[in-house]
């Protein structure tokens, strides 16, 4: 069910789905931040801030809709519900020539997304101007970790630590060692 909630909203434009997969995203963030400091904690913060994880520009004009983004407004709404101050800010792009990752292996993925995404300087200036946050990536699925991982590398290389990042799904894997949603992401090696 989850499945063909999360392929009809980013697929089939069923924009209502957004707002159920917003409510579940939601659980994974507050699933993140009820787990403490750990990486990327600021003294003192009380903004979060959730960033989307950016779809090629191909992409979003072939669905007409940028379904991660709209699903991470959803989210926000929800936790704003609940009181906090929450704050969606796309600071992520993907460099043209990236290719799609659909049936790409998990080392293919990777060495695709090596580099291939950067930050966007006005959405970065407004989060410095936010004081103390902390940074959610957020996505609907996570597959073998690659797109989080260039996106966590792509926020840290310009300063910007990262708590962790929240999505709706994970896909299955058969190798020991995956991670569920909802928890901190390992340091980067940069």
């Amino acid at each position: 069910m989850l499945r063909a909630l999360v392929l009809g909203h980013k697929e089939r434009g069923q924009l209502a789905a957004g707002r159920a997969l917003g409510v579940l995203l939601a659980v994974a963030v507050r699933t993140l931040l009820a787990q403490g400091a750990g990486p990327g904690a600021v003294p003192g913060a009380t903004v979060v801030v959730l960033v989307p994880v950016p779809s090629q520009r191909a992409t979003v004009r072939a669905r007409g809709v940028d379904a991660t983004t709209r699903m991470t407004r959803a989210g926000a709404r929800e936790l704003r519900r609940g009181g906090g101050t929450v704050v969606v800010l796309p600071l992520l792009a993907v460099r043209r020539g990236t290719r799609d990752q659909g049936g790409l292996t998990s080392t293919e993925r990777a060495a695709n997304l090596r580099g291939r995404m950067w930050v966007r300087p006005r959405p970065r200036d407004r989060l410095t101007r936010l004081g103390p946050v902390r940074v959610v990536l957020c996505d609907d699925v996570v597959t073998t970790g690659s797109t989080l991982r260039e996106a966590q590398r792509a926020l840290e290389r310009s300063g910007v630590p990262v708590a962790g990042a929240a999505t709706v799904a994970a896909t299955v894997r058969r190798r020991v060692g995956s991670r569920p949603a909802g928890l901190p992401l390992p340091r980067s090696a940069d």
